[in-house]
């Protein structure tokens, strides 16, 4: 392709001017793969060095966090905030709050949420933020004292205009209630919009919580349905226990499908029979104890894997669809292989970047429908856009409206990344359409507004 080397010049350039983000590079990379076509066709792309800016993000803020812990030990975190692109509105992603938070980590959550935001067709641009503050096993005043700081700052760089944070791993409606009230106090706005995944009964959306897991189902049945195929029967692994797996598992259930597999950090658990999801939800988010409990629990054929993740189970039983729902880089390779021999017909993301490269070339390669994160599980953000909505009319969505509006972006997603596909001949591949029908959506917008 005559613009490869153009490609592999700005990707070159991006590894030199980001050292040791290796998850960012991986992003970038995922993406700059499809676009070779995209130039052919475009070429006012690289006249305006459209991939060169898109992979520098507008603004970067690093800022420390200083609390006191309930031993009134002084305690230090770090905080980000990188807001990447506002091409089609104000900047918008979660806060993620984790010790494996890094500025590469934020950096490659960010570039990825560009995309995804674009795909959703709202007028939303994207950013990511979070601290390495762990809230495992903190009291709610640390908590909040952590929130207080860290919004003492944060404060002056977002805006219901500006930049709309959201939850995120660590990041619940806790977290955003302790959030906005800081925000509140020393703006003295009543600024519902500025921050997303609030309680329903100060300014929240319904369904926001079940939105990403129910969005990735959503995807995964419009992917099935293209061959012949339904959640009805489906046997399921899905990885992870937190919000994201947990009403995916409901959804897959609602539709007929019989999920087997579900993890945690500590571990993974197999139920062939199909998760008891009320025995989960109970243990996960009432009692909040490790998986293993299911097992000991539920007993019959269950068996708890320590240590291990879902994608580990052994089994002769057929495996249908698998939705990796934890974390990034969760499927390796030789996990791929695996899936592949078991039968699976559909992946869809549930999760940031849970897919190697190496996991991803095999189930592309076995000609496994493969939903990607940034069409997959886009949901989780439409909602959060469709809360803003709400928060600017002042109004409130009852339940069924809003996930009928959720199941309708859903659709619109999977349309867009499947006609994308299509035109640049390679239909079916949803990774290439998803990350063309994004790039597109952004760089035109980025034309328009000029060198800026």
């Amino acid at each position: 392709m005559p613009n490869r080397t153009t490609i592999e010049d700005i990707y070159a350039d991006t590894l030199r001017r980001n050292p040791g983000e290796v998850e960012f590079h991986q992003a970038v990379r995922e993406v700059f793969d499809s676009l070779g076509r995209v130039l052919d066709k475009n070429p006012q792309y690289v006249q305006a060095s459209i991939l060169e800016r898109i992979c520098e993000p507008e603004r970067q803020i690093i800022f420390r966090v200083p609390w006191v812990d309930d031993a009134g030990q002084v305690r230090i975190n770090r905080g980000f905030r990188v807001q990447f692109n506002s091409a089609l509105g104000p900047y918008k992603g979660g806060l993620r709050f984790h010790p494996s938070v890094l500025l590469g980590t934020v950096k490659f959550l960010g570039f990825e949420q560009v995309f995804k935001n674009a795909l959703t067709g709202m007028p939303i641009g994207g950013g990511k933020g979070g601290s390495d503050f762990d809230p495992k096993g903190r009291s709610d005043g640390e908590i909040m004292r952590f929130c207080q700081s860290f919004m003492t700052e944060a404060y002056r760089h977002i805006g219901e205009y500006t930049d709309v944070p959201a939850g995120d791993i660590g990041v619940g409606a806790r977290e955003i209630g302790y959030l906005f009230g800081q925000y509140k106090r020393i703006t003295n706005r009543y600024e519902s919009g500025v921050l997303t995944g609030k309680g329903v009964t100060w300014g929240g959306s319904l369904v926001r919580t079940e939105a990403t897991g129910y969005g990735a189902v959503f995807f995964t049945e419009h992917m099935l349905a293209t061959k012949g195929r339904s959640f009805d029967g489906a046997r399921v692994l899905v990885s992870g226990s937190g919000n994201v797996a947990v009403y995916a598992i409901e959804k897959v259930h609602a539709l007929g499908g019989i999920v087997v597999g579900a993890s945690d950090s500590s571990g993974a658990i197999h139920d062939p029979d199909g998760i008891d999801l009320a025995l989960l939800r109970d243990i996960k988010e009432r009692r909040r104890e490790r998986i293993s409990v299911y097992a000991e629990e539920r007993g019959g054929r269950v068996r708890f894997l320590p240590g291990a993740s879902v994608w580990d189970i052994e089994s002769d039983e057929r495996i249908d669809v698998a939705l990796p729902c934890a974390t990034q880089n969760e499927i390796s390779e030789a996990q791929a292989v695996k899936l592949v021999a078991s039968g699976v017909v559909a992946v869809a993301e549930g999760a940031n970047m849970p897919t190697t490269p190496g996991a991803l070339r095999v189930l592309r390669e076995a000609g496994v429908l493969f939903g990607p994160g940034k069409a997959a599980n886009a949901g989780g953000v439409a909602t959060s856009a469709l809360e803003m909505q709400q928060n600017a009319s002042r109004d409130s969505w009852g339940f069924e409206h809003t996930e009928e509006r959720l199941s309708e972006i859903m659709a619109g997603i999977h349309e867009r990344t499947a006609a994308t596909a299509d035109e640049y001949g390679v239909p079916g591949d949803y990774v290439v359409g998803a990350n063309i029908a994004g790039f597109t959506r952004v760089a035109d917008a980025m034309l328009a507004l000029g060198v800026i």
